[in-house]
């Protein structure tokens, strides 16, 4: 069993070794590809999100960095609040361990 963990490790780092050079290989016009949103079609939110992605990926990763934590935390407090509406009380609990 361990020689083949030792025989897939071996194959990952090689394929993460080599890809690059596949990339590299396009030669010049490897330099004419951009990442861009297509927001032709989208309105409100979604254009905004979109364009924000166009112009600058540093401000759009700092935004998701941001509003991940902050949409986890906000549908977590609402599903405490209908979860205590409908009678499930998780703060007094009794625990059933042994």
């Amino acid at each position: 069993m361990k020689g083949i963990w030792t025989k897939i490790s071996v194959f990952v780092l090689m394929i993460c070794t080599l890809l690059p050079q596949a990339v590299l290989a396009a030669g010049e016009k490897a330099d004419l590809v951009v990442i861009v949103a297509d927001t032709r079609g989208l309105t409100g939110v979604l254009h905004a999100w979109g364009t924000l992605y166009n112009d600058s990926h540093l401000y759009f990763s700092l935004l998701t960095i941001v509003l991940i934590p902050v949409i986890g935390l906000l549908f977590g407090t609402i599903a405490d609040i209908v979860m205590r509406t409908i009678g499930i009380d998780l703060e007094h609990r009794e625990l059933s361990e042994h």
